[in-house]
């Protein structure tokens, strides 16, 4: 019998598992803003580095890590619980994924469904959608799923302008890679609005619509991290590429609604973890 919604999102998978450390999440908060607050000062976004003082030549990976490593890293920096506030300079390195594995890892260590999503964000300064990644979990009093970025802490939100509940982004300041595919063929946004630097566009969109996909199966790591490694040819998208992408599109989008439905995301994933780069 397949898990039902509560039972695949509510059980650790590799990445999200604390392991032997789980004990660290004794006595934490149990209410997602709070964990969401606490979880934006444990780590620090390699890309952020200067705007926290860290100095020029500090070592910071930028891989990312099973949270049951991550918790080893946070032990071995600064002695303390992890709702101690930590200085950056006693913080762990990583990236937006590292942020939105902790708070699902947290989430879930509660009984409460959580699931860590790919896809860009409205809100930071780069470009008008930036590659991102979030955590949303099942609130079961509202009957939605909530979109929420650990990433941001006070003094990101103090630089990037941002006013409003990053526990409960809007509609429109993070879109799933699916949604962001969709109105780029709508024709509503220019595809090369999206992106990571100067990568964006079909190509980029198309590689976020996999990882989304994926990420929706406990995927979060897959062969398309390796986006970086693409060559032009594997950058260019024919006919039969475009309506590839526009059925995973579609599938995130509709069976992540109704996620009675894993089977189906599992199936599609099985067939959508090798890019056109390494074939």
């Amino acid at each position: 019998m397949a898990a039902s919604p509560g039972e695949f999102y509510v059980r650790q998978d590799r990445l999200t598992d604390p392991g032997a450390l789980a004990r660290l999440f004794d006595g934490l908060p149990d209410r997602p803003p709070d964990l969401r607050n606490l979880v934006s000062q444990l780590i620090i976004h390699v890309a952020w580095a200067a705007n926290y003082a860290i100095p020029p030549g500090t070592r910071m990976p930028r891989d990312t890590i099973p949270v049951a490593d991550r918790l080893g890293l946070i032990a071995s920096s600064s002695a303390g619980p992890l709702s101690t506030l930590r200085p950056p300079e006693k913080r762990t390195f990583g990236t937006c994924r590292d942020y939105a594995l902790m708070l699902c890892s947290l989430l879930r260590h509660h009984s409460i469904p959580a699931r860590v999503r790919c896809g860009f964000a409205t809100y930071f300064s780069a470009a008008p959608y930036e590659d991102h990644w979030i955590c949303e979990y099942w609130s079961a009093v509202e009957t939605r799923w909530v979109r929420t970025d650990a990433q941001l802490d006070q003094l990101q939100r103090d630089q990037l302008g941002v006013r409003f509940d990053c526990a409960d982004l809007p509609n429109e300041a993070f879109l799933t890679a699916g949604q962001a595919w969709r109105l780029a063929r709508s024709g509503a946004a220019d595809p090369g609005a999206f992106g990571h630097g100067n990568d964006r566009g079909w190509w980029f969109l198309r590689v976020n619509v996999h990882r989304d996909l994926l990420a929706l199966t406990n995927r979060q790591v897959s062969a398309w991290d390796s986006w970086r490694n693409s060559t032009e040819p594997g950058k260019a998208l024919g006919t039969a590429d475009f309506a590839s992408v526009d059925r995973l599109a579609e599938a995130s989008e509709t069976v992540a609604g109704a996620p009675d439905r894993i089977a189906i995301l599992e199936e599609i994933a099985a067939r959508s973890q090798t890019p056109p780069w390494q074939a």
